[in-house]
């Protein structure tokens, strides 16, 4: 299953997503921002890529569906209402990921 984790910047929550659930139960896993300053933008390769997609924010979801509509056309996106009030690989988010993200990939 191809995850593809999205916020802001892709400094900390998507970055840390990525970082544990890469190879999760054979999981393939990938993280990009939605702004032009991100570590890594997002790209419609990427949303086509994806087999779920996890949005930190609802202002995350909208800009996928506004940028990429057709690629993200028929794709599973889930808002996980993480807020940016954490540091990478911080305890808490990553508690909070493994309980939000695990019921859509087990």
């Amino acid at each position: 299953m191809k995850l593809l984790f999205i916020c802001s910047q892709n400094r900390r929550r998507s970055l840390t997503a990525e970082k544990i659930f890469q190879g999760y139960i054979g999981c393939e896993a990938r993280s990009a921002g939605t702004e032009s300053n991100s570590r890594v933008k997002v790209t419609a390769g990427m949303i086509g890529w994806a087999d779920i997609i996890f949005c930190m924010e609802k202002k995350h979801v909208r800009r996928i569906r506004d940028r990429y509509a057709e690629e993200a056309d028929g794709k599973q996106i889930v808002c996980l209402n993480i807020p940016d009030d954490f540091e990478y690989m911080d305890e808490e988010l990553i508690d909070i990921l493994r309980g939000s993200v695990e019921e859509y990939i087990n």
